[in-house]
């Protein structure tokens, strides 16, 4: 199926102190750079006892703007290094980007114009 799209976002989450693993991954696939924030679990899987005392696992977000055409490599890339394939380690998807402003450095790099 062809689309005219020329970006995707990855969003991956992944259990704190596994967004190194999930940057480094995506950088070897081809992407160049993320944003990397905190989060926490809300999930039925989430909430976990610790002396009766509910505990909500805090997650990190990884965020990367990628070409279109780089998202699957850099999906399943992610996947192997993160152990994404193992039940409650995280997840990672992609979501169509149909308007960008405010990355013109980022653009002109991936577009090779960068002097």
């Amino acid at each position: 199926m062809a689309t005219d799209r020329e970006f995707d976002l990855i969003m991956t989450i992944v259990n704190r102190g596994f967004a190194d693993q999930v940057v480094d991954a995506a950088r070897a696939a081809g992407a160049h750079g993320g944003t990397v924030f905190y989060a926490r679990g809300t999930g039925i899987h989430e909430l976990e006892k610790f002396f009766a005392i509910s505990i909500q696992p805090e997650k990190e977000v990884v965020l990367n703007i990628v070409r279109h055409e780089q998202t699957q490599a850099i999906i399943h890339s992610i996947v192997a290094s993160a152990g994404l394939k193992t039940e409650g380690k995280g997840l990672s998807f992609a979501l169509p980007i149909s308007n960008m402003a405010g990355v013109v450095h980022s653009l002109e790099m991936l577009e090779g114009k960068q002097k």
